[in-house]
């Protein structure tokens, strides 16, 4: 289907991860259902690490100080805590192009690098991993879940999180300190800047435009 889609854009604060996981759940259903629009959550989590299915088949856990809460969206360990933004697409994919989970995945990391750009930073892919990569370390993870090719779970970029606390993680295939915060690389940019962006840059990148236009906080 081509066209472009408006999107509900809800600004939900500091919520914690065990919440976030069940009202996407019930906000997939509605989506299918066609109850509500393409919803994007835009939240943060107090401190969780969420362990999807292959870091759990390998049997790759984190540090004992970290609280963990498994996951059935793709991938391995991902880090959640103050100074993170989190983005959650609670989207039908029938758009042009969008014909695949890979297909998917590669629209979200390019709607990221525009939106880094816009901030004046470079971001670009890895072949070691998807997600989005600056100055050769990964400041943004992708993991996605499907029921009718509407997704819930979605996307993190670490702005200005706890010195260490990320970079102690060690995701599927990666060494610890590969992950960090666009704070620890020298750049200094606020959160909300950074939404602002992405905001600005949805529809060039995922060709849906916000529908409400309330302030960002």
């Amino acid at each position: 289907m081509s066209g472009e889609r408006k999107v509900d854009v809800r600004f939900m604060g500091l919520v914690k991860y065990i919440d976030a996981q069940e009202q996407m759940k019930e906000l997939q259903k509605q989506r299918i259902d066609e109850k509500i629009p393409d919803t994007l959550l835009v939240l943060e989590h107090p401190e969780i690490v969420t362990v999807g299915p292959r870091a759990r088949n390998d049997g790759i856990l984190p540090p004992e100080d970290y609280l963990t809460h498994p996951v059935d969206r793709g991938g391995g360990l991902t880090w959640h805590g103050p100074g993170q933004l989190v983005a959650y697409p609670i989207f039908k994919w029938d758009l042009e192009g969008e014909v695949s989970v890979a297909a998917i995945i590669s629209i979200l990391e390019e709607w990221i690098i525009k939106a880094l750009a816009l901030c004046g930073i470079k971001g670009q892919r890895d072949e070691r991993m998807q997600g989005v990569w600056v100055n050769d370390k990964k400041i943004s993870s992708i993991g996605l879940s499907f029921l009718r090719w509407t997704s819930r779970h979605g996307f993190t970029i670490n702005v200005n999180t706890p010195n260490g606390r990320v970079e102690m993680l060690a995701g599927c295939g990666l060494d610890t300190h590969t992950t960090t915060s666009l704070a620890q690389l020298g750049h200094s940019i606020e959160h909300d800047q950074l939404l602002a962006a992405l905001l600005e840059t949805m529809y060039e990148s995922i060709h849906r435009k916000q529908k409400n236009q309330e302030n960002i906080r």
